[in-house]
């Protein structure tokens, strides 16, 4: 079953290298995953028209983590911070394994 993983960040710009990432080690993985990344300003209408399994937010904007918390957390969509290390390292396999986990509860 395609998992669909959503990554929110302050622009969308830097993010899209760690979807490239991501979409790498699914592909290495075998995970059928369909991961995509969109401003803040631009999640609210898009997780009204889309189903989406997790919802990873940036760390530059971990501030907004209880006011999408209140939004996705009735929708049944899992919601977390990408580490730090991780996103500055650019670790696709990492984020990935975390968005997976977060699934898997």
């Amino acid at each position: 079953m395609r998992k669909i993983i959503m990554l929110v960040c302050a622009a969308g710009m830097s993010t899209s290298l760690m979807v490239s990432k991501m979409q790498k080690a699914a592909e290495a993985k075998g995970i059928d995953a369909e991961i995509f990344a969109i401003s803040a300003s631009e999640a609210d209408s898009y997780l009204e028209e889309k189903k989406v399994d997790v919802l990873l937010l940036g760390p530059q904007v971990r501030f907004m983590k209880d006011k999408f918390e209140e939004k996705v957390v009735p929708l049944g969509i899992a919601l977390d911070v990408i580490k730090m290390t991780d996103y500055g390292m650019m670790n696709g396999e990492k984020v990935l394994e975390h968005a997976m986990s977060l699934m898997n509860d």
